[in-house]
């Protein structure tokens, strides 16, 4: 069973996701957060297998939790949920060590499947 803890400043968002991931026997949400320091807390004491990790948060952005789980726990799985599917946000995300990158807005079913696949995020879709 696959460990996911979620990161969005939105509580819709994370409602949507938690309500969605619920049904599936595959993965069970362990934590959620809304800023970055919170995350960083809840992240460290739960251990999870996949962040999901919204771009923009206010205060410390997506990108810098980002580098920080990287930077302490390289094998963690990351994958970037974003509204803003700019080329460069894309970029800089990989670059700092996302997994997988989705457009909340038109690839949300699509990020739903790869949690509930045997594949791991950054494998071949």
């Amino acid at each position: 069973m696959k460990r996911i803890y979620i990161v969005d400043d939105s509580i819709a968002i994370r409602q949507k996701l938690i309500a969605l991931l619920a049904e599936c026997k595959q993965v069970r949400v362990i934590g959620q957060a809304g800023l970055a320091e919170e995350a960083i807390k809840g992240i460290r004491d739960l251990q999870p297998d996949i962040v999901l990790l919204d771009i923009r948060l206010p205060g410390r952005s997506g990108l810098w939790l980002l580098s920080q789980i990287k930077s302490v726990w390289p094998k963690m799985a990351v994958i970037i949920m974003t509204n803003y599917d700019y080329p460069q946000y894309r970029r800089q995300s990989f670059d700092a060590g996302a997994d997988e990158f989705f457009n909340k807005t038109l690839e949300f079913e699509r990020m739903i499947h790869l949690l509930v696949s045997d594949k791991r995020p950054g494998d071949d879709l």
